[in-house]
């Protein structure tokens, strides 16, 4: 646990290109000055009232299966949620949103390195509407769970991701929980890819790697995806 820092996904990454990073090592921060999000977003919430983490990993499984890892961490924190409010209204937007009652609730970063990939998530945890950045934005406290313990929260998503991660990686298909709790699947989408073109259609599933297939058999591993209708 740090105070204070720039960014714990930063913090991580210079110690995995440093060589001294060790597999399952967690960074957790109670403040970031400079959190990141996917394509360099920044992130940033008043202090202790979200869950800043970062965690780094070494996967067994071959480099070209590595894209369903970040929707790994996706499932721990709907899991870990459901253990809160089980009636709360939890899903997965692909790639990286968590919703709760179809608002952001928390994201996730994803960026692999030689060896392993470096995972970031910020969870809302606490934060008022006022200091929410966008009106699509939603935390626990406002979605009716306000005496969370973000230290028991945190415990409990590395432990359920390590299970989770150990079955994936041992063979045990994780996909229907994954599209179960998909926002995403069966929604007319528009993709915004990294390089700046656009496509649009209907998801289809995602595959088992990861990616977003649509309707028409067009696979994206990576974009921002907008739910149309």
């Amino acid at each position: 646990m740090v105070e204070l820092t720039g960014s714990t996904q930063n913090d991580l990454l210079q110690l995995v290109e440093s060589n001294i990073a060790l597999d399952g090592q967690v960074i957790v921060t109670e403040f970031q000055s400079n959190g990141r999000g996917r394509l360099d977003r920044t992130f940033e919430a008043p202090a202790k009232s979200a869950l800043l983490f970062s965690f780094y990993i070494k996967p067994r499984k071959q480099r070209s299966e590595w894209g369903f890892i970040p929707l790994i961490a996706g499932l721990s924190l709907v899991r870990a949620i459901s253990t809160i409010d089980t009636a709360m209204n939890v899903s997965l937007k692909w790639p990286n949103d968590l919703l709760i009652n179809e608002k952001k609730c928390a994201g996730i970063i994803a960026q692999t390195t030689t060896e392993g990939i470096v995972l970031g998530i910020g969870l809302n945890v606490s934060m008022t509407s006022e200091e929410l950045p966008v009106p699509t934005a939603t935390s626990l406290a406002i979605e009716g769970s306000k005496f969370v313990e973000r230290n028991s929260l945190l415990s409990q998503v590395l432990n359920i991701f390590a299970e989770l991660f150990e079955a994936w990686e041992e063979g045990f298909e994780l996909l229907s929980e994954y599209s179960d709790v998909s926002s995403t699947i069966g929604k007319k989408v528009r993709v915004e890819l990294p390089g700046g073109e656009s496509l649009e259609g209907s998801v289809a599933r995602i595959s088992p790697t990861g990616e977003l297939v649509l309707d028409d058999g067009r696979h994206v591993s990576a974009g921002d995806v907008i739910h149309l209708r």
